[in-house]
Parts: structure tokens; C-alpha cells; sequence
């Protein structure tokens, strides 16, 4: 065996033992598994937020869409440079408290005890389920042709084996496994990456003989609207190409996780730091590194490997070995996340709320386990026939799932009387219209993006919807206002999960009623005191 291969397989082998070495801390509860007991720090959060966000799509999809479309594939890289800056400043910290006071160990299961619907969980879940999963196959895809481009195996042992890993250490350390993993994968993409734009950026004489050569080829791939003019005059494709990754981190549930699981609210702040950083060191050069290969190798094969093509024309094959480790690393960081959401959602929102509400601790850890383990069994076949390209998936998916849950959450913590009428016709029209707008490919038509005409139809939907049906309930209410406090919440009533919640429901409003009165509440004042009616259906 070649000493690269060795190399990369050695990786893989370090990434399966992350999992096992959390084993039996994600085995300790169901908020270990789910949440990592809401633990995560700022560093781990950051990082691991934005390997998972970027995934797979920013060392092939991307790339690709630079290479085929020239500059113009740019606009979705700068969405993306200030995408973890606005989902953190938005919905951290007030997601991250609201949460736990509402004891909701899934975003599913945070928008129905929110917004105190039964409706709003069953199509959340449903959405969630298909389109994480077609999410995660799209990585599935991209991690076969990588790793068969690395190892030299047909693409289908690749994917066997590159995801045969991810499932394994998802299903053994659970969230914690998925979160410190995603760190470690972040720092790696952010070396590999930095690493082989600095080898090849010179070879074409930086960017402004980049832009020089691109020209001599062909004009318009400097254009805004993209080679051969394609969107020419539609602003609303480039607009909808910024906001998808601007502010669509908000609606995918396997990021809006990661506010849940923060140690606290205040981790929030050094989070964006972190995350900003990270994003500006990485986000364009992979794009970049597409448009550079339009004049290295104007002919490739398959668009989505230009850049493991570069590295093997740069790099001696040990070191391209180390380099492409990045790719897989953001695929991996991605895969376990999809995968861990999805056995969440139908583990906790589908299973344990429907099917068997008196499980057990260890009930839902094996139904959480089997699920991941199906899903990702079930991936691998799909993937199989590679179906379309990780690009077009990954943009699909994403958009749907965003235009499902973006409006849902920013209102959960900034629209206090938002009904469950309103969020409910947010959810079906924002993404109903974006999968009409994929499937009978009405961009060039309208001159609208699918996301941005899906968000449109979604804020709409919620201004009208919010016209009928009541406003939450009191409780809701003032856990909404203690959640946006800048003042920090006493232990007793942030800790605790929702079922045992009705006992502290007096102590919230208590606690806001003092705050009114006398600006400072001292915890010794904040007692439990019995049950009222702070509960819902399981």
C-alpha cells in the first residue's frame, strides 16, 4: 500500500476513535447524546458551526460552480463570510437560553413547545427528515469521488468506506463526538486549503493575473452576471445568492443546534469572534482556487475535482495525501452532523412524541443509534447512482430547509406575540415555493433565486397567518422575556428539562416582575414553588 494512502487512512482511523473515546459520556443521559449536555465552549462551538455549515460543497461544489460560471460564483461566497457572524449575533444567546428553559433537546422540538403546536412539529419533522438526508447524500457523493480520486478504489468502496467511518463514530459518541470532531476538521480544511492556495495563486500570477488571463479566455467570466451573461439583469439571483448563506444558516437545524448546545449564553460572543476569523481565512479561496484552474487546466473531466486535480499537479503525492485530508475532513464534518440530526429528529421528534412517549432513557438512545445507522446505510445506496451534483443538492436542500426554519426561529426569539397560525403558513409556503421554484426551474423566468422567493413568500405568509389564532400562552410568554434578559438567569431556573418545568413557570414571572420593580433580583428570592400549568403534550 502507498505510503498517501496510509497517510489518509491513518486520519480516518484517528476521526473513528473520537467517537469511541465519547462513548460512554454520550451514553450518560439523553441530553449527553443530543447536546453534549450543553457544554460546548465557544472555540469548539465556532469551529465545528462553520465545518459543518461549509461542508463537502466549499472544496467541490464550489469550486466547481467558480470554474463553469466565472467571478459570479462569488456572491455566494461572501453571504458566506458573514453567515456565522449573523447567526450567532441573532439567534445565540436567546436561542441558546429559551431552549433549555423550555427544555427542548432538538430545534424540532423547540418550535412546538414555542410556539405550542402540534402541527408545527409534525411538518418540521417531516421537512427536517427528507431534506437533512438528501442533505447528507450529497456529502455521501462527495465523499465517494474523493476518497476513489485519493485511494485509487472504485467510488463505490469509497463511499463504503469513507462513510462506513462517518456512521460508525456519529453512532458511537454522539454529539459530543460530531462537535469536537467538527473543531478538528474545521482547523484541518483551514490548513489545507491556505496551503494549496498559496502553491497555486503565484502560478497564476495572483489575482490580477488571474483576472488577466480570464479575460483573454473569455470576458465574461469577470462579469457579476456570470459567464456568458447568463443572469444578466436579474439582481434578484444575486441577491438570493448572497442571502442563502448570509442568513439561511438560521433555518438548518443541524446548525441552529449548535446555539442549543452552548455552555451558556455568554459563550455566544467569543463564538462570533472565532467564527468570523475562521470565515474570512477561508471562505473565498476555494472559489478562487476554481477560477485558477480555468486557466491550469481549461478541460477537466468532472468540475467538482478541480481542486484534488491541483493538488496533484502542486503537491508530491504524500503531501497531496495530507492536503486532500481538508476535503474529507469537510465532508466528515458535515456527514456526521446531517446524520446526527436527522436520528435526533426522528429519534426525539418523531419516535419519542409520537410512537412511544413513555420511553426510556436507553430506548431513545437505541432508536437515536439505529436511526443514524439506518440513514446512513440507506445514503450509501442512493449515493450509489450518484445522482445530481453534490452542488445542485447541496443548494436545494439548503434552501428548503432554510426557508422551512429561518423565519420560525428569528421569530421564536424577536417576534414575542408570533402564533402558531403564522408560523405554520411560514414554514409550508417558504418551503413550498422553493421546491416549485427548483422544479419547474422558474429563476431564469422570474429573475428570483428559489431562496429568495421562497423568504419572501415565507414573511408574507407570516404577517397574514399571525392575523388569526391566539398569542402564546403567559408562560411562553415570560420565558420569551426572561430568555432576552441581558441579566443573567439564576441556576435553578435555567437548568431542568421541560417536563419538569410547570413547577418553575410561578418563579418566571416572579423573577420578571422583580426585575420590573426593583432592577436587581438576588437568587435567594427565587424559590420553586408548586406546579402550575407550564406543560405540554409530551
Amino acid at each position: 500500500m502507498n505510503l498517501d494512502i496510509i497517510i489518509f487512512f491513518t486520519y480516518l482511523l484517528g476521526m473513528l476513535g473520537i467517537g469511541l473515546y465519547f462513548t460512554r459520556s454520550a451514553s450518560a443521559s439523553a441530553d449527553h447524546y443530543l447536546l453534549g449536555n450543553r457544554k460546548i465552549g465557544a472555540p469548539v462551538t465556532a469551529i465545528s458551526m462553520q465545518s459543518t455549515s461549509m461542508s463537502g460543497f466549499m472544496f467541490m461544489g464550489g469550486p466547481a460552480q467558480a470554474f463553469q460560471e466565472g467571478w459570479h460564483a462569488l456572491w455566494y461566497a461572501i453571504g458566506d463570510a458573514g453567515g456565522s457572524i449573523v447567526n450567532l449575533s441573532v439567534l445565540g444567546k436567546r436561542m441558546r437560553r429559551l431552549s433549555q428553559l423550555l427544555g427542548a433537546l432538538s430545534p424540532i422540538e423547540y418550535l412546538e413547545k414555542r410556539f405550542e403546536s402540534f402541527g408545527i412539529r409534525v411538518y418540521g419533522a417531516i421537512i427536517a427528515i427528507i431534506f437533512l438526508f438528501a442533505y447528507a447524500f450529497a456529502q455521501f457523493i462527495a465523499a465517494g469521488k474523493a476518497l476513489s480520486a485519493m485511494s485509487g478504489f472504485s467510488y463505490e468502496w469509497a463511499l463504503i468506506l469513507g462513510v462506513g467511518v462517518i456512521v460508525i463514530y456519529t453512532v458511537a459518541g454522539g454529539y459530543l463526538a460530531v462537535a469536537v470532531s467538527g473543531f478538528i476538521q474545521g482547523i484541518i480544511m483551514l490548513i489545507g486549503v491556505t496551503a494549496i492556495g498559496i502553491m497555486v495563486l503565484p502560478k497564476v500570477g495572483g489575482l490580477s493575473g488571474l483576472n488577466e488571463q480570464l479575460a483573454a479566455i473569455d470576458p465574461t467570466y469577470l462579469s457579476i452576471w456570470g459567464k456568458d451573461l447568463i443572469y444578466y439583469g436579474q439582481w434578484g439571483v444575486i441577491i438570493g445568492a448572497v442571502l442563502i448563506y448570509a442568513i439561511g444558516y438560521m433555518g438548518l437545524p443541524h446548525v441552529t443546534v449548535r446555539h442549543m448546545s452552548m455552555q451558556n449564553a455568554n459563550t455566544t460572543k467569543n463564538a462570533i469572534i472565532w467564527s468570523a476569523a475562521f470565515n474570512q481565512l477561508f471562505t473565498f479561496t476555494p472559489y478562487i482556487l476554481g477560477l485558477s484552474a480555468i486557466v491550469i487546466m481549461p478541460v477537466v473531466s468532472d468540475p467538482e475535482m478541480v481542486i484534488p486535480e491541483l493538488v496533484y499537479i502542486f503537491f508530491p503525492e504524500i503531501l497531496a495525501a495530507v492536503l486532500l485530508s481538508a476535503i474529507m475532513a469537510a465532508i466528515m464534518s458535515t456527514c456526521d452532523s446531517l446524520l446526527m440530526q436527522a436520528g435526533t429528529t426522528l429519534s426525539r421528534d418523531v419516535y419519542h412524541r409520537f410512537i412511544n412517549k413513555k420511553a426510556s432513557h436507553k430506548q431513545l438512545l437505541l432508536v437515536s443509534r439505529l436511526c443514524i445507522l439506518f440513514g446512513g446505510i440507506i445514503g450509501i445506496i442512493v449515493a450509489t447512482y450518484e445522482p445530481p451534483t453534490v452542488f445542485a443538492l447541496v443548494v436545494f436542500a439548503f434552501g428548503v430547509l432554510g426557508n422551512t426554519f429561518l423565519v420560525p426561529f428569528v421569530a421564536s426569539v424577536y417576534a414575542r406575540k408570533a402564533n402558531k397560525i403564522g408560523i405554520l403558513c411560514a414554514m409550508i409556503s417558504g418551503s413550498v415555493i422553493n421546491i416549485i421554484w427548483e422544479l419547474f426551474a422558474l429563476q431564469n423566468a422570474s429573475g428570483l433565486h428559489p431562496f429568495l422567493a421562497g423568504l419572501i413568500a415565507s414573511l408574507i405568509a407570516m404577517f397574514v397567518g399571525n392575523q388569526f389564532g391566539m398569542p402564546p400562552s403567559d408562560p411562553i410568554l415570560e420565558a420569551y422575556d426572561l430568555a432576552k434578559q441581558s441579566k443573567e438567569i439564576p441556576k435553578n431556573l435555567e437548568k431542568g428539562i421541560f417536563e419538569d418545568l410547570a413547577p418553575e413557570a410561578r418563579n418566571i414571572s416572579k423573577f420578571i416582575q422583580n426585575q420590573d420593580n426593583t432592577n436587581s433580583v438576588e437568587r435567594k428570592d427565587i424559590e420553586i414553588e408548586p406546579e402550575i400549568g407550564l406543560r405540554l403534550e409530551g
